[in-house]
């Protein structure tokens, strides 16, 4: 019959040959490798609900979760096998991920402490620097163009102390004539660098000037003036809670590593050289 002459024939043939022969000269004795066990306990379980639910808002169905379950094995196994392999050591992307992980366990604890009211108004007392509001600034202003002439300068202020309207002097632009309490650095971002700086100690409703901006020259009033602010712990509570976090997470992870680095003896080729 023709498929005797077929090369697929032939190669099942072989195929069987070699798997007959390996049962063959198996050693029979040899006991079985005995099983590894994975454990999957009710936290797993919650940890998968948890994730399923966060991306699909709803929790997952009976076959769905045993999805879920079927797919973590599956990870599971697989990156048993791959450590067995050392697939994880030299790779730095995984190194990171394990270091990041360890990280994060320290801050997880962090976040999940409550501290008194005394311990925030403490930290808030220590930086205040970090909670105080930025002072701000309203004002008004004319622009006088790119570089008036200093008799047009004079003219102006004249005019606006002799109460004449000022919304109907200086040349037209599309900066804003008046600005609302606005802090110094984005006054600076509209106007230019280190113009809000030139208004300080200004007299409120006294037209001022030449004021110099990155387009030009102005004629400025200060309508209002507001003091840097330090608020009180109850209006920025959440603010301090997470910045307390933060801060403690970064001494908690920082005393961690301190005592994990207790347990090893670090050798670098200098110590070796100086150690011979």
């Amino acid at each position: 019959m023709r498929f005797y002459k077929e090369p697929l024939f032939h190669f099942i043939l072989i195929g069987l040959a070699i798997f007959g022969w390996f049962y063959l000269v198996s050693d029979e004795a040899e006991p079985p490798v005995e099983a590894e066990t994975i454990t999957i306990d009710s936290d797993d379980i919650a940890l998968l609900k948890t994730r399923f639910e966060a991306s699909w808002k709803r929790q997952p169905t009976d076959a769905e979760l045993q999805a879920l379950i079927d797919s973590w094995t599956r990870e599971e196994i697989l990156v048993r096998e791959a450590r067995k392999l050392g697939l994880d050591r030299g790779d730095q992307v995984i190194r990171a991920r394990l270091a990041r992980k360890m990280e994060f366990l320290t801050t997880a604890i962090a976040s999940s402490v409550a501290p008194e009211d005394a311990v925030l108004q403490e930290h808030l007392a220590q930086n205040a620097d970090r909670f105080t509001t930025p002072p701000m600034i309203a004002f008004d202003q004319i622009y006088l163009g790119d570089a008036p002439d200093p008799d047009v300068v004079d003219d102006t202020l004249q005019a606006l102390n002799g109460g004449a309207d000022w919304s109907s002097l200086g040349v037209s632009s599309l900066l804003a004539r008046s600005m609302p309490l606005t802090a110094a650095g984005a006054i600076d971002t509209t106007f230019g660098r280190g113009f809000a700086s030139q208004l300080d100690g200004s007299e409120p409703m006294i037209w001022i000037g030449p004021i110099n901006s990155g387009y030009g020259q102005h004629l400025v009033r200060v309508t209002e003036a507001k003091p840097g602010y330090l608020p009180p712990l109850a209006e920025i509570y959440d603010f301090v809670l997470n910045d307390w976090r933060r801060a403690t997470a970064q001494d908690l992870a920082q005393a961690q590593y301190e005592s994990l680095a207790a347990r090893y003896r670090v050798e670098t080729p200098e110590s070796a050289e100086g150690g011979s």
